[in-house]
């Protein structure tokens, strides 16, 4: 590969940069470096290369990535410093040298990120806006990017559509077509998919306390802005944890929501009846499966829960740094058998990088001090939810086999799909199984509420 000039200048300089760090300027001239090398160079610091200067109203929008910050990018990709493996089984502790040294290759060789920005840009309707939360102790206005597809039916369902970690608004994008443009006889939506607050193009938060409740209530807010006053919601992961928020606190706005996160804390009686071998198939194999995650599976959240700046601090200056902590939750909690691209590994990396990493993993904080966990095990802050709610499962994900019974304790569920394959990444990975399950649940108004539309 041919690497641009100011590249090879950077390789070269590297070991004097840092002798040089306290007098940079004067270590710039020394080197002879042109007025744009050396811009580049003096910008390496900055924080946010999209304009976030939002409007106040919803204005068409497309990516637009400074391109002095792909090219620092790039150079940091091919300075990285490998790890060394010790003699493990690959995985067990991340992701082996091998495979990191596989997606810098081809991040040096064969991305190329104006292609995918372009991609992005003809495939998404992207929009930008601000809103203001009613009533609330949360008194900065939020900024706002996301996608809006309207179908062309007249009867079509509003959908509130809200990504989770290590996810982004990308992962709408199998669905838009089947929801917006139905086969005859099946319910057809106008979908509404921002990317949250801190993630992808929506600015960070500037101040604390953009906690559940107040991630709900900004979404509420966008959806109104946009007319829809009544809509229904699809979620999973993180997205999930608020959709819950947003149609307990909202229902006057929420007709009824479709999770494929929902997760419900054993309670003692529980735990007793396990202990006794007096539970059910369905509750043994949840009891097991979130004490395995509680145990096993969840340093993650713990490190983001309590000092998330620990590890942000290094994953904002490292490209592959930053991949390798998503790319471990994303192959972890994939399909079986499903193979993900290296461009789209990076990809969905970048929708963290570029806006540095610190708002996302931070949310977890927020959570934890509302009490949505409590330290390695679930919390039972949720409020209950009066709208209808149906909850879609997968083998795949740590919740499976949530029992009705349980779910129905913290809301009305009135639907629940039990699959026997998919993961995580349902949307993406089980699109057509969720289209179905969307289909199902919203297209039957004696279980989703939703018979306004069908009039």
């Amino acid at each position: 590969m041919q690497l641009p000039g100011s590249f090879l200048l950077w390789l070269g300089i590297l070991p004097a940069a840092i002798r040089a760090q306290n007098n940079l300027a004067s270590f710039v001239q020394e080197l002879g470096l042109a007025n744009e090398e050396y811009r580049v160079f003096s910008d390496i610091h900055s924080v946010t290369p999209f304009n976030t200067n939002f409007p106040s109203t919803p204005s068409p929008w497309n990516i637009s990535i400074e391109r002095k910050f792909i090219d620092i990018t790039r150079l940091k990709v091919a300075l990285t410093r490998y790890h060394e493996d010790i003699d493990i089984p690959p995985w067990t502790e991340g992701p082996p040298r091998s495979n990191i040294s596989e997606l810098r290759n081809y991040w040096l060789n064969n991305y190329d990120w104006y292609s995918v920005e372009r991609q992005i840009n003809a495939k998404y309707k992207q929009f930008i806006t601000t809103v203001t939360l009613p009533d609330s102790n949360y008194t900065d206005p939020v900024p706002l990017h996301f996608v809006h597809h309207r179908s062309k039916h007249d009867n079509a369902i509003p959908l509130l559509f809200m990504h989770g970690t290590p996810g982004s608004f990308l992962e709408v994008g199998a669905l838009l077509d089947p929801l917006t443009n139905p086969p005859q006889g099946q319910p057809a939506f106008h979908v509404v998919a921002p990317s949250m607050p801190g993630y992808g193009f929506s600015p960070a938060p500037k101040i604390l306390g953009m906690d559940p409740t107040h991630a709900a209530s900004t979404m509420n807010e966008l959806m109104k802005q946009l007319g829809y006053n009544k809509y229904v919601i699809q979620a999973g992961d993180y997205g999930g944890i608020v959709l819950r928020y947003t149609a307990a606190l909202h229902p006057d706005n929420v007709v009824s929501a479709l999770t494929n996160f929902f997760i419900v804390a054993p309670n003692a009686t529980d735990l007793a009846r396990f202990d006794a071998n007096q539970t059910t198939p369905d509750e043994t194999a949840y009891i097991k499966s979130i004490q395995n995650y509680g145990e096993n599976n969840s340093g993650y959240r713990l490190l983001m829960s309590e000092s998330p700046l620990q590890a942000v601090i290094s994953m904002t200056d490292s490209p592959l740094g930053n991949l390798a902590f998503e790319w471990t939750t994303m192959k972890g909690l994939s399909s079986k058998g499903w193979s993900w691209k290296l461009e789209d590994i990076i990809t969905w990396s970048m929708m963290y990088w570029i806006p540095g990493p610190y708002a996302s993993m931070r949310h977890y904080r927020e959570m934890a001090l509302h009490g949505v966990f409590a330290g390695t095990t679930l919390g039972n802050a949720f409020p209950f939810i009066n709208v209808p709610i149906g909850i879609s499962e997968w083998p795949g994900d740590f919740w499976y086999r949530l029992p009705l019974e349980w779910a129905q304790r913290y809301a009305n569920t009135t639907f629940r799909v039990v699959h026997d394959v998919g993961a995580h990444f349902s949307a993406v990975q089980n699109t057509d199984l969720l289209v179905a399950d969307i289909r199902s649940f919203f297209g039957n108004a004696s279980l989703s509420n939703t018979g306004r539309w069908s009039k």
